[in-house]
């Protein structure tokens, strides 16, 4: 049996995770769910994680400026499964 992906959702919104989480499990990825960077940080699922989904993040660069830097994309809420779907799936080709 294929292991799944592991995918990280941080969010302080309960709701996010959960939504977020129940669309993963349905796409056929593991998950784990933080509700804060600190809760993340306190556990090994960074070690483990396929990729991290941080639906808040707080930077001066714009989203070119991030792309550059290597992060896969950036979604804008609200947005649509099949975009975190391509976002998904272009990270773990990225990851190999």
């Amino acid at each position: 049996m294929r292991k799944q992906p592991l995918v990280v959702i941080v969010d302080d919104d309960v709701s996010v995770r959960e939504s977020l989480a129940n669309l993963l499990r349905q796409l056929g990825y593991a998950e784990k769910t933080f509700e804060s960077a600190e809760e993340l940080m306190a556990s090994d699922a960074a070690l483990n994680a396929s990729c991290l989904i941080p639906t808040i993040l707080i930077t001066g660069r714009t989203a070119p400026d991030l792309l550059e830097e290597g992060v896969i994309a950036c979604l804008f809420k609200p947005f649509s499964d099949q975009e975190l779907e391509s976002a998904l799936d272009a990270a773990l080709r990225e990851k190999g």
